[in-house]
Parts: C-alpha cells; structure tokens; sequence
C-alpha cells in the first residue's frame, strides 16, 4: 500500500489524517496489509508522529475512526508480543504505548473516539485516553480489555483510566473476566458518552466534540472507592479471584488488582521483585501457554475462511435438546431454520427454550427478538429440507432410524445441501451405506449446551467429500464457533478423552472418596467443573450408554448403573450423584486427597495421545486444542499434550503427576 500524504503535507502509511473548514481534523486508522487494525510498533510510531504535526497545528478537535469495516482497532499486535525475547523488551513495549497514550490525553484540543464494531485492548485503551467515545449501535461492537485471557495487564491505561470511567467494582469485573460489553451496555455503565445509529454517527461525533462538555463525573460512592476505600474493593476483588482461580496457575488478574491498588493502575511503576511486576508476568509460563491457546483458537477459526459458501436455511430433524437448540443457535445467527420432529407438539419445547435464550441474548430488544422468533418455523413434514443448505439429523442414537432418514433427505434435498449428523457415538460410515452418494455426508457434533460451547467437530468419514466439509466447516464459523476437523472414529476427540476421564472419577467414588473431594481436586487443577458434577450435568443415563459404546466393555460402575435404575439421573431428575436444587448441586465438605487429580486425569491424557497417533486430529495441536475449547481443560497448561511436553514428566507408560506448576516454569521450553 503507497503512503497517504494527509492535506499537512505529512506522510503516513497506517493513518488518514484530513482537516475539514470548520478546524476538526479527522483521523482514520487503515493498518496497511492487514484485515484488522492492531497497534504493532510502526503503526504506534507513526501515531507518535501524527501527533507531533497535530501539536505543530491543533485542530479545533481530533475524532479516531477506522478504516477498516471489520472494526475499530483489535488490540495490540500478538505476533509481536510471541517474539518478545526478554523480560526488559516486555517493559519496552508498556512503556512505548503508556507513554504514547498519557501524551494523547493531555493533548490541547478535545479529542473522540468514534468506535464502530470490536474494540478491544489496546483500542479500548486507546479510546479511553480520548475526552469523548461514542459508540456505534450496532451487534458488531464490543469493548472489552481482554489482556486477561491472554496472561497479561492492559499495560497502556487501561487498569488505570477504566475505574476513573465506570468504577472500581464494575472496571475490576471486566478487567478479571476479559467479557465485552455491546454498544449500549458501554452507554449505559458510562464507558461511551453516547450510543447512535450508522446514519448519524458523523453529526453525533461531530456535536459531542464541540460541546465542550466535561467529561462524566463518577457518583461519589465510585470515588471513594477508587480513592481511600480501594484497599477494601481490591481484598474483595481478591477472594473473588481466589475461588475461581490460583495464583501460581493465573497470575495476570492477581497482578490486575495489585497494579490498580497499590500503583495507581502504573505498570511500569511496580518493582521488578514484586509478584505483579512485568518481568514476573511477561516470563509466567501461563502467559506463554494462554497466548498459544489464543493462537489455537486462530488456528481452528481458520477452517472456516477461504470459501464462498454462506448458507441462509437451515432444517433440523429433531426437536430433542441437542436438536432444539442447534436450531435455536442458527435462528440466533440470522439464518432460517425449519425444524421437523414428528408432530408440532414435540416441537414447542424447543422453541419455548429458544424464546428463553433470545431472551438472554438479545437483552430484551423486544424487535429483534421477535425476528429471531420468526425465523425459526415448526416443520413437522419437513419441507424445509428442499430448501435448505443445510440439514442436520439431530435424532435419537439408533443406526436404522437415522439410515432410513438420511435415505429420504437424500431424494428431497438439493444436490448442493450439506447433509450433516450430529451423531456422538455412530460412524458415519454405516450411516452412508444408504446414501446414493456417501461423500455427501459429514458429521456436525455440537456440545451440551450449544449456545455455550465454542467446539464444534467437522467429522470426516472415509467418503466425505473434501467440498462437503470445507462447507460444514464454513458454516460453523458462520454461528461464531470453532471448528475441528476430526476423523470418524468412536466419540471422535472430545468423547474419547471425556469418557475415561468421568468414568476414573466414579470410580474413586466406588472406592468411598467423596464426589466433593473428587470435584475439588480436578476444579483446583484448572477444570471449569468437577468430573462427577459434569456426570450429574450430563445426565447419568446419557453417560452410562456413552461409557458402554465408548470404553469398550470397560465395567460400568455399580452405583452409575444403579442411580439409573432408580431414575435418578442427575440435575435433569433432582438427584444423581449430588441433590440439585434451583439448578445448583448441594455439596458437603471437600478434603485434600494427594494424587487424586493425577489419577483422574490420567486416562484423559492418554486417550488424546491415543486419538493423536490414531490420526483422529491431524496434530497434537489441533488435539490440545479440542481438548481445551471441547472440555474446558485448564488453559493455563496450554493443552494436555503441550502439557505433558513441556513439563518433562509425562511420558508413555508413567504416572502423570499435574500438580507442580513450578517444574513448567523451570523448564525454558514451557
């Protein structure tokens, strides 16, 4: 891309700086080369001297926009930060943009940030060193300082200009969490000044800059606690960490609250020795390990990209759990669902469940929740199917009733539809046998809850056409989900590691070891939920006939097999391994049991080195990386096969030991 000779006389590569009559100068971000706008250092270098011909004329004003129609700015540049190479270049690049943006916010002239579509990390610490933000209304943008998920500290102001914004409490939650907030959530909390429409976005940005307004004043409640009280928010801050996540394990957030409460949110003003210093975070093998899982993600996300196939329609057959909200999922996403079961009143409990999570979703809009509504329509003869581009069989796991229903999509569908199961436990190759043309069919395997679950395994049979599962993949990414291809084979990936890993856990409660303490070991390890706890989720009955057709005549534990008998089958039923109550599992107490999560997590290790040299995924990335967006397993190890590389303990044939976190820090390749 030629360099932009702004009306100045300057020249600028990534920047667009133009000056209307009325003195307001407009200054568009267009990173050259790239899709997305991120901060790299020559981008930051060149916002240095924009600012230096700005300070040589000010303007009357300054409004920031992007250039790009896939955002704002996306943060920094990550594959900058994956080649820093010592504790003192991590220091360098806080320092290059905190310096950068406290001069941005005591420039002379007011400035805005006119924010349209994501607007994350350094973006948003960029937009908040800005007198004014506005905020386009519209689904595609979202704020959010997500530093966290990646091990690190919004090093550019953000830790201290978002509490002077919003709050201490509301600030912390975000910055701990790394969650967005849409466009009129971030008016709402004072994040943005004003929330408008595309049409008038311009005008809006244009009146609010010359309004002299001043900035917003936080209640005084907010101030008290951002100034003498912010010792007692930043203790609650941190027991609230503590539950959810050890600090030898998660750092970063520990360090957020330490950096905000003790150093007035100044990163580069911590020593070195401290515990929430930057050397100290910058060289935490968890940060290495959640930049890679970032970097999976990219990876699964890519599956989706290179093709021209956007479906509109999609038919569902089966209006069971799985099924109803699959469909439910799509008509959230904008396409046209048909969904079949066999009468309409099988199918009204899923779009009762559907009109709950819409609910959710879309946070009251009272419109678009009726659009969803619409387009998801009851079709009980399934004619949806000759209109579809895709359809997906979500029924009950039973071999002839799923070949006799794809042997009649097949005649109905067009020749282009992607026929897809979202069979967990069946090969798709004795499905095809009845398809006139086998490769047209792939699998499409959702997870329990799907407008929760980010996996989504593209299964490849021994006849799928390569055509038919870049398309499934396509459309995947089309619902805002990953991914993975995997190859038929029984439980494809994330089954096959879940099972053996639950049924380890029953059996240590079969030996007497209590289903709290079983839980407690695997949640300290990093697990989002304990494995019995997941069992009770799941449903016991689902669990008991995946244990018998995935392990194998492996002995199903006496108590599973008997809960089920009992029809206690988990949350579902009330009661399972635990009493639930108002959807929440009533536990006792815990104990420490040294070795235990070892042991549960044993079999889970070894079923994905298993599914690696199986060929199940093509690598022992792609494994790690179903693994943890499939299960849930702790991020902070970067996967289990990354996990029991780079902790030197693992090996074939041995005894995991999980626990030593410092054995991963000590080794450089960790």
């Amino acid at each position: 891309m030629n360099a932009i000779v702004d009306d100045i006389g300057c020249s600028f590569t990534h920047w667009h700086l133009r000056r209307e009559p009325d003195g307001i100068a407009w200054l568009a971000f267009d990173k050259a080369g790239s899709s997305t706008n991120t901060l790299s250092a020559d981008v930051m270098a060149e916002f240095a001297r924009v600012l230096d011909a700005l300070d040589a004329a000010p303007p009357l004003g300054l409004v920031m926009t992007s250039a790009k129609p896939a955002g704002f700015i996306a943060g920094a540049d990550i594959e900058e930060f994956t080649r820093l190479d010592s504790p003192a270049a991590a220091r360098a690049l806080v320092a290059r943009g905190w310096q950068l943006f406290e001069r941005l916010a005591k420039v002379r002239y007011p400035t805005l940030a006119l924010i349209r579509g994501h607007c994350l990390g350094g973006g948003l610490e960029l937009a908040l060193a800005c007198r004014y933000r506005i905020v386009v209304d519209e689904p595609a943008t979202r704020l959010a300082l997500p530093e966290v998920m990646l091990g690190i500290v919004p090093g550019w102001g953000g830790m201290k200009r978002l509490p002077q914004r919003i709050g201490p409490a509301l600030a912390l939650d975000l910055m701990l969490t790394g969650k967005p907030v849409d466009a009129r959530k971030a008016k709402r909390i004072g994040l943005a000044d004003d929330c408008v429409p595309p049409r008038v976005m311009e005008r809006a940005a244009r009146m609010r800059l010359l309004s002299g307004a001043a900035p917003r004043t936080l209640p005084w409640m907010a101030r008290v606690l951002n100034g003498p009280f912010r010792v007692v928010v930043a203790a609650r801050a941190r027991k609230q960490v503590a539950s959810r996540a050890r600090r030898e394990h998660y750092p970063a957030p520990y360090a957020i609250i330490d950096i905000w409460a003790r150093f007035g949110g100044d990163a580069l003003a911590v020593p070195a020795h401290d515990p929430a210093a930057l050397e100290v975070i910058f060289a935490s093998p968890t940060t290495q390990n959640l930049v890679r899982v970032y970097q999976l993600q990219e990876r699964l996300k890519s599956f989706g990209k290179g093709g021209d196939f956007v479906p509109r329609h999609v038919h569902v057959v089966g209006a069971g759990v799985m099924g109803g909200d699959i469909a439910a999922v799509c008509a959230l996403r904008g396409l046209t669902v048909t969904l079949q079961d066999q009468t309409v009143e099988r199918i009204a409990p899923a779009i009762a469940r559907a009109a709950k999570l819409f609910e959710r979703k879309l946070k009251g809009d009272r419109r678009e929740l009726r659009f969803a509504l619409d387009r998801l329509i009851a079709d009980p003869q399934g004619h949806g199917v000759a209109r579809a581009d895709v359809v997906i069989e979500a029924i009950f796991e039973n071999l002839e009733a799923k070949r006799a229903l794809f042997a009649d999509i097949e005649r109905r569908a067009r020749p282009d539809a992607v026929l897809a199961s979202n069979t967990s436990s069946l090969r798709l190759e004795d499905i095809a046998t009845v398809l006139a043309d086998p490769a047209r069919l792939v699998g499409i395997h959702f997870f329990n809850p799907v407008a929760m679950m980010p996996l989504v395994e593209v299964v490849q049979g021994e006849a799928s056409a390569e055509a038919a599962l870049q398309r499934a993949a396509a459309f995947v990414r089309q619902l805002d989900k990953l991914p993975l291809p995997v190859r038929s084979a029984p439980g494809f990936l994330v089954n096959a590691v879940l099972g053996p890993y639950m049924l380890e856990a029953l059996r240590c409660v079969e030996e007497g070891i209590a289903p709290e303490t079983v839980d407690a070991a695997l949640v300290d390890f990093g697990m989002p939920m304990g494995p019995v706890e997941l069992v009770d989720t799941v449903g016991l009955d689902i669990a008991l006939a995946a244990g018998k057709a995935l392990t194998q005549g492996a002995a199903v534990p006496p108590r599973l097999q008997a809960l089920v008998d009992a029809g206690k089958l988990g949350r579902k039923s009330g009661e399972g391994y635990y009493r639930w109550m108002d959807g929440k599992p009533q536990k006792g107490k815990a104990t420490a049991l040294a070795g235990l999560a070892e042991r549960v997590l044993a079999p889970l290790l070894e079923a994905t080195r298993r599914c690696v040299a199986a060929g199940v995924v093509a690598d022992a990335d792609l494994a790690d990386a179903g693994v943890i967006f499939g299960t849930g397993f702790a991020p902070w190890t970067g996967g289990p096969m990354h996990f029991q590389q780079s902790s030197g303990k693992v090996r074939m044939g041995e005894s995991p030991i999980l626990s030593d976190c410092m054995q991963i820090a000590n080794n450089k390749d960790g």
